[in-house]
């Protein structure tokens, strides 16, 4: 007997969503079926909106979007599988672990240091499992501001070319926007203008 269900848009969405999650996460799709296994319904409701809907908005890019869930986490003292999840998803994304760590400082002066520290300890956990440095290193955007000083010093810390010296010693400031766990977009403002004069 043929099946004349049709597909619903909550079904559409778990589909997207799934697929996402896949993408995002080694082995995702058994963990899915693992966490959801009792309470299918659940992962559709949860994968759906989550993966399918809330990841596919285009306010926000994928950095952003993982770094506010981070931060939400926190908050709502969750330290289990919604941790451990958005830890790797936030990783695929391009948060830096610097960057995690971060939102969960930032984190702890509105949702209470004990939240944080359970998240902090639960990072170090996950850290670990993940082959990753703990304490991490420097945030990329704390890395280029630190490599601007040296530059501006007369002690770069590498071989830099003249115009990208020239460039950050003229700037009287700096706006870094980390794009990825490894780039930056650095704007160089030589006066008050809301202008940047250079773009590195």
């Amino acid at each position: 007997m043929k099946d004349k269900r049709t597909s619903t848009p909550m079904a559409e969405l778990y589909s997207e969503g799934r697929k996402h999650f896949i993408e995002l996460v080694p082995d995702g799709g058994a963990r899915l079926d693992a966490l959801f296994h009792a309470a299918p319904a659940l992962g559709e409701l949860a994968v759906g909106v989550v993966y399918g809907h809330l990841q596919s908005r285009p306010g926000l890019d994928p950095r952003l979007r993982e770094g506010a869930t981070l931060a939400a986490i926190v908050a709502a003292g969750m330290v289990g599988p919604p941790l451990s999840v958005h830890l790797i998803t936030g990783l695929a994304s391009g948060l830096a672990p610097g960057e995690m760590i971060e939102l969960v400082v930032q984190a702890s002066a509105f949702a209470g240091f004990p939240r944080a520290v359970s998240a902090a300890d639960q990072l170090n956990r996950l850290f670990a499992e993940a082959g990753l440095a703990s304490p991490p290193p420097p945030t990329p955007r704390e890395a280029t501001l630190d490599f601007w000083e040296r530059v501006r010093k007369g002690r770069p810390p590498i071989p830099v070319q003249p115009q990208i010296k020239r460039l950050l010693r003229k700037a009287l400031r700096l706006s870094v926007h980390g794009t990825s766990a490894r780039n930056v977009v650095v704007e160089c403002f030589d006066a008050e203008s809301d202008v940047p004069t250079a773009l590195v």
